[in-house]
This record gives structure tokens, C-alpha cells and sequence, in this order.
């Protein structure tokens, strides 16, 4: 598998045909994904090479389906693997393992996999860190311009419940993520 190539391949398409509009599903959040997951995948003791190529290229491709639709974007993301994919020597074993962990980071998140597992962490560790605040204004930007949501307030609810029923599924993210998350929860009930 040429993982540079293809990496090279959905990055240029994701720079050049995602909509502006995609405050928090930009490219700035598939490579904060992919760079997350290849930082838990060590913490977690991944160290086969493929599983590491199958890993970051699931990531990249993860959130690929916003060029074409919102919702079930994940089907779509793992549509686009499946039909570019084999341009760059993956195999279809190799693209089903792929689309298992795209398919993983629909919510609520179902994953199977120990690279399920750090993929979906990857996807949302930014409810454990520092810089929750802006990365969530921008998802509140994205959803307000689809009409999702119309004010702070109703926001403030869906953050609340979407915060509560969240769960990592590593050690390592629980481990790093589990307090700080809990601590933006009780933050945003103050609001409330």
C-alpha cells in the first residue's frame, strides 16, 4: 500500500473540495485526528506497520464523505476509500479494516476494534483537552449555519447530553482525557 500517495491524494481533496462552511469537519480536524491517532495508537502499544498505515489512512479518510453529504457521511467516506483506494495498492482486505474504523466514528460510536478503539478516541479527544472551547464554538458555527441548532443555549443542551453518554474506549484516552472532559461538562451545566 502507498499510504504517501494516497495521503497526498485525499489531503489535496479535502484542501481543495470541502466546503467553508465546515467550521469543525475541515481539514484542520482530519489531520488533528490523524495526528491524534497515531499518538494514542503508540500510547497504546501499536507497533505492527500495517496496522499503523491502515490506522493513519482511516483517519484521513475518516470524515471524507463531507464532500459530498452531511448526513452518513461515514457510508460515504468509506465509499470514497473503496473506490480510490485500490489506485494505491490496498488491498479489499486492507479497505474493509479501513471502513470498519470510519464506520466506527458514527455517533454513537460502536467500536469492535482496538483500531476502532483509537480511531473513535482520535476523533473526539478534543472533549479532553484545552482547547475544547474554541473547537466546540467552531461545531456550534457549523451546525448553526445548517440550522441544526439556533442558539447558545440550546447548544449548551446538546453539549450537556452529548458530554454525558460520551465515553473513551482506550486506556490511554481515559487515562488523559476522562477528567478534563468531566470538568468541561460541569463547566458548561454552570451555564445552564
Amino acid at each position: 500500500m502507498d499510504i504517501d500517495e494516497a495521503e497526498k491524494f485525499i489531503l489535496n481533496l479535502l484542501a481543495t473540495q470541502l466546503s467553508p462552511a465546515l467550521h469543525y469537519h475541515g481539514l484542520h480536524h482530519t489531520l488533528d485526528v490523524m495526528q491524534e491517532a497515531m499518538l494514542l495508537a503508540q500510547e497504546e502499544g501499536v507497533s505492527d506497520q500495517e496496522s499503523l498505515r491502515l490506522l493513519k489512512t482511516a483517519a484521513l479518510f475518516h470524515d471524507s464523505g463531507f464532500l459530498y453529504t452531511y448526513p452518513d457521511h461515514e457510508e460515504e467516506g468509506c465509499r470514497i476509500a473503496r473506490a480510490e483506494l485500490p489506485a494505491f495498492s490496498y488491498t479489499k482486505a486492507q479497505i474493509d479494516i479501513i471502513c470498519g474504523m470510519i464506520r466506527a466514528t458514527k455517533i454513537p460510536q460502536k467500536p469492535r476494534t482496538h483500531l476502532e478503539q483509537i480511531l473513535c478516541d482520535a476523533d473526539l479527544d478534543y472533549l479532553g483537552r484545552a482547547d475544547f472551547e474554541p473547537i466546540a464554538a467552531s461545531l456550534f458555527n457549523e451546525l448553526k449555519g445548517r440550522g441544526i441548532v439556533s442558539d447558545e443555549k440550546t447548544w449548551n443542551m446538546i453539549q450537556i447530553k452529548f458530554l454525558e453518554s460520551h465515553v473513551y474506549h482506550t486506556v490511554s484516552s481515559k487515562t488523559k482525557r476522562q477528567l478534563i472532559k468531566q470538568r468541561r461538562l460541569e463547566e458548561i451545566r454552570g451555564l445552564i
